[in-house]
């Protein structure tokens, strides 16, 4: 269910750029980042395609679709893993040299997004060996990344409803660790706890 309040909540944070306007939200943060070509590609790249791929990993997960309809999973597999190693990923990477926060925030960025490219690259390659039990634990990693994006601002709403006494730059620095490593740890617990062997089951029942 958070997964798909989320993927819906990206999309509607995505559709004021459609007007591709330099001040829009997020972007009157970026005035130095965005005078930079390869940045602003990056940038309504990363924004646009994201949303397509939290939406195609959410049918990763779903039972149903993974038992009943097979070739519904398999095409927004491929679409998930295309939309991340194509697309999402390496523009994530150029943005990433470019985070707000400073180098500790950046070096974050530049991991995590080193890392989705690498969990879904190699969920990708044993999904082809039909190994699906370790197919599945990858792709969990690489969805629990994906939803990085979603839990950052998760983490920057609750601070602000707290009310907590944190500088800026410091709650920036904090959530850009915390969105992906509370993630993956998480995901961690789901797979050591037969979560993947429940859903590969459900695959062959």
């Amino acid at each position: 269910m958070f997964a798909v309040i989320g993927a819906v909540l990206m999309v509607r944070l995505s559709l004021p750029y459609i007007h591709l306007l330099p001040h829009t939200d997020f972007l009157q943060t970026k005035a130095f980042a965005y005078s930079v070509p390869i940045w602003r590609y990056s940038f309504y790249t990363h924004v646009f395609s994201s949303s397509f791929v939290l939406i195609a990993g959410i049918i990763q997960f779903v039972p149903y679709v993974v038992q009943r309809i097979p070739r519904l999973h398999r095409i927004a597999g491929y679409t998930y893993c295309a939309g991340i190693l194509l697309i999402s990923g390496p523009s994530g990477v150029v943005m990433a040299f470019y985070a707000n926060g400073g180098t500790s925030a950046r070096i974050s960025f530049i991991i995590l997004s080193l890392l989705w490219w690498f969990t879904t690259a190699r969920a990708l390659q044993l999904a082809r060996h039909k190994k699906w039990m370790d197919h599945v634990a990858w792709m969990a990693r690489s969805y629990a990344l994906t939803l990085s994006a979603v839990t950052l601002r998760t983490y920057a709403l609750g601070i602000g409803l707290l009310h907590l006494e944190i500088r800026p730059i410091h709650a920036y620095i904090l959530i850009s660790w915390l969105s992906w490593t509370v993630n993956l740890v998480i995901a961690e617990i789901w797979i050591r706890t037969g979560g993947p062997g429940k859903l590969i089951d459900s695959r062959h029942q």
